[in-house]
């Protein structure tokens, strides 16, 4: 599977995903990896479009697309405390998204920066298999 190329965002996109950083807690790829080898990864959660989880995903992650997760997350995941790690294409939506539900009461929520382009680098399982 090849890496897809980092998008090109707006300034006024990327003053809101800064502002919402300011609240979030964001972790690197390498930061998940050793959550994953220590058995303490949470649930990883996919935020992309329909289209992006359905031509490849992280194995084992639950979709709620960015659309979507606010209205369905306390009916997939009703556990607020969940440990819950987001990701999207680089890491801009699911910052948004992981602020959002942290409004909604969702205390153990990480953003992955890098997002899919930082579990395609890193090697990661995923789904289809390549």
């Amino acid at each position: 599977m090849e890496i897809p190329p980092p998008k090109h965002h707006t300034d006024a996109f990327l003053k809101i995903v800064e502002d919402a950083k300011t609240r979030i807690t964001e972790i690197t790829v390498d930061q998940y990896c050793e959550m994953l080898e220590s058995g303490a990864a949470g649930q990883l959660v996919d935020v992309r479009e329909d289209s992006e989880y359905a031509a490849g995903h992280a194995r084992g992650a639950v979709h709620l697309g960015r659309g979507v997760i606010e209205r369905d997350i306390e009916h997939a995941i009703p556990d607020k405390s969940a440990k819950l790690v987001l990701y999207c294409g680089g890491g801009f939506r699911s910052a948004l998204a992981a602020d959002n539900i942290q409004r909604m009461g969702y205390t153990n929520v990480l953003s992955l920066d890098g997002g899919w382009r930082a579990i395609l680098t890193a090697g990661l399982p995923v789904e289809p298999e390549i």
